[in-house]
């Protein structure tokens, strides 16, 4: 029997993991899982107790293969940093809450097996849930296009998600302010950057509220196919789901699209969403706002979003690159709306 080379780093959490299994199952596989940097995830390979050998290595967050056997994968992800620890509790409660909240919907989210906010029985705060089919794509290729149109669907989508007052998530936080904006400090374009923050320098603009991922980005859609037939087969990272503007998970989508491929991917988003039923604020300055609001967060260079990506295979997106995307964003963002 092959053992997981941190095995004694989780063996509580293993535990109470195959505590939530059936009679006879147990975990064969163990493989880390690439692609997020808030917590460790990990993919489970679930069988019957007669068979298989457990293993380590290493996989993307999602992956087009299945379990054989009649055994099924699960996804266990651990908050295990001293920050995201302290917030574990009302983070994996909340997801825990959200992904009961999408079993009966049509979002392709993951279904919930059991969680443990506070750690009580596991090493770290922990929530496991079933493993969905696909993989993250964050490659320049031929689908790019085609994935930016998917993403704008499955955001208009999301968007009407009717939710009970009683049930709705937490409102919406800002993820920046004008002090706390971190200007570049070998930037050329001082000007564009002020101009940035003075129009962020306001009351958040009156909008409709609606139920949001809030941390809708392609490192958190899964995919299968390609060409026609690509198509999405899961969302995940649920713990940021909050009650606010449309505008901003569109924002957030837009930013990380033109961090990854350029100024021109992050305009295409909200034009595609709109195509695909989706509800924008009217006036351009007050959308302006959202999604500055939503840029800002990322300055002085994206560098902390941008290592899971690397993991990916994106060894491209260097911190100039990533600057200076931001910046080109930006003065994207003032030519189309200001």
């Amino acid at each position: 029997m092959i053992e997981d080379d941190a095995l004694q780093e989780w063996a509580g959490t293993r535990r109470w993991v195959e505590g939530v299994l059936a009679p006879g199952e147990r975990i064969t596989r163990v493989r880390a899982l690439q692609g997020g940097w808030t917590s460790q995830m990990r993919r489970l390979d679930i069988e019957p107790s007669d068979d298989g050998d457990d293993g380590d290595g290493d996989d993307g967050r999602g992956s087009d293969d299945g379990s054989g056997g009649g055994g099924y994968t699960l996804v266990l992800r651990s908050f295990v940093k001293p920050f995201y620890r302290r917030h574990a509790p009302a983070m994996l409660e909340r997801e825990a809450g959200v992904l009961r909240l999408l079993e009966a919907g049509a979002i392709p989210a993951p279904r919930l097996r059991a969680v443990d906010a506070t750690g009580a029985h596991c090493d770290d705060p922990s929530l496991v849930m079933t493993h969905l089919p696909g993989s993250v794509r964050v490659h320049e290729d031929a689908d790019v296009a085609r994935r930016t149109t998917l993403l704008a669907g499955q955001l208009a989508t999301l968007h009407t998600l009717e939710v009970p007052e009683q049930e709705r998530p937490r409102p919406w936080q800002a993820w920046t302010s004008p002090e706390r904006v971190q200007v570049p400090a070998a930037t050329e374009r001082a000007g564009l950057w002020k101009r940035a923050v003075e129009l962020i320098d306001r009351e958040a603009p009156a909008h409709h509220a609606c139920f949001l991922h809030r941390d809708f980005h392609p490192g958190n859609v899964l995919f299968t196919g390609h060409g026609p037939q690509l198509a999405i087969s899961g969302v995940v990272d649920w713990v940021e789901t909050s009650w606010g503007p449309s505008d901003l998970d569109v924002a957030h989508c837009s930013t990380t699209l033109a961090l990854l491929h350029g100024a021109p991917a992050g305009l295409a988003l909200a034009d595609a969403y709109e195509q695909a039923g989706g509800t924008l604020t009217a006036d351009g300055r007050d959308h302006l706002y959202w999604r500055l609001l939503d840029a800002l967060a990322f300055a002085p260079d994206a560098e902390k979003v941008a290592v899971p990506w690397r993991e990916l295979g994106r060894t491209d997106l260097s911190a100039p690159v990533l600057a200076g995307r931001l910046e080109d964003y930006l003065q994207a963002l003032f030519d189309r709306y200001a």
